[in-house]
């Protein structure tokens, strides 16, 4: 790593450029590690007697002593992508908003507080783009009143990663207490390529998420309020892949299309018929319906210990562009699922 055009280190970052993608160089431990030393790169998050905080593209958050720098040096807020669609924070977040909606928002500034009845952390959450309107300590005050006054935990969903993600908040979160979990990404890659990976033959497409379909997702005892959520979005589809007999199909998956955006999440496949195409097919069938629709680009969600899905998504052409967490208020149980 070079910090200068001579290649002599220095350490050209202060306290100043909090906020600010940087790159930093510092001493090993011995015992520790076998480097000399260690690089990290990430947003300065905080810088406080005598302590950088900078949090990586994961979410995680790497303590250095200043003490121990020998090099550091802002660098570009976001790196290059070298293949795929071009995307922003501030769409991929919107669009994957408007594909899962609450059943009941409110506005507190240009933040989101989302409520359905605790289905899921994401339409049980406040999506914070922007400024609340008022300082962060009144504004979670206000959060917690919200969900609380509805029987639910409050969860504040965060991003980092790319340019315009929430490192500094979810700093400041976790200065008050807030407890981040079920980290995830948000993955996109073209859409033909995912249409023409298999024919997708026996795939069966719907509006609705019928009993069939219920039968084989994953998230039991689906309530009204669910289906409202499952059934959000500008145009969604259900595909279905028929199991032998009469019981739960084969294979399902659903798909939202949001202009040049189609989304792909609940692909879910019967564990003694994996490894056999059925998800690939799945997405092939959507796909091509979200083509005739007029989209190009594809997203979706994956949790992060989820190795076969990251896998099967990788070689569809599919890579990371964020992370997204979920920080729950301080002694707050209960919580919903991803």
């Amino acid at each position: 790593m070079e910090f200068s055009p001579i290649g002599r280190l220095e350490v050209r970052i202060t306290a100043a450029d909090v906020g600010k993608r940087v790159s930093v160089r510092r001493l090993g431990h011995p015992g520790v590690t076998q480097e000399k030393f260690t690089d990290t790169v990430g947003v300065l998050t905080s810088w406080n007697n005598g302590v950088l905080v900078i949090t990586r593209r994961d979410g995680e958050s790497v303590r250095i002593e200043e003490s121990s720098l020998v090099a550091g040096k802002v660098v570009p807020a976001a790196p290059a992508r070298r293949r795929g669609p071009s995307a922003s924070y501030q769409e991929l977040v919107r669009v994957a908003a408007r594909a899962w909606r609450p059943v009941e928002s409110e506005r507190l500034g240009e933040w989101e507080l989302r409520a359905a009845a605790g289905f899921t952390r994401r339409a049980n959450s406040v999506l914070p783009l922007g400024d609340p309107g008022m300082p962060l300590d009144e504004a979670l005050t206000v959060v917690r009143r919200w969900y609380r006054d509805r029987g639910l935990p409050a969860y504040v969903q965060t991003a980092t990663g790319a340019e315009g993600t929430q490192e500094l908040l979810c700093a400041e979160l976790e200065e008050r207490g807030w407890v981040r979990e079920v980290t995830a990404e948000l993955w996109i890659g073209a859409l033909a390529p995912v249409a023409d990976r298999a024919e997708g033959a026996g795939v069966v497409l719907s509006r609705e998420a019928d009993a069939a379909w219920l039968a084989r997702y994953q998230r039991k005892g689906v309530s009204e309020v669910a289906l409202r959520v499952l059934g959000s979005g500008p145009s969604v589809w259900f595909a279905t892949v028929p199991g032998a007999g009469t019981g739960a199909p084969a294979a399902i998956g659903r798909c939202v299309v949001d202009g040049r955006w189609a989304g792909f999440a609940a692909v879910e496949v019967d564990p003694a018929l994996r490894r056999q195409g059925l998800a690939g097919a799945v997405m092939a069938a959507l796909a091509r319906q979200a083509l005739d629709e007029g989209a190009s680009a594809a997203w979706l969600q994956v949790e992060t210990d989820n190795v076969g899905a990251r896998a099967l998504y990788a070689g569809m052409g599919f890579t990371a562009h964020h992370a997204y967490h979920h920080y729950r208020e301080p002694q707050a149980s209960g919580a919903p699922g991803h």
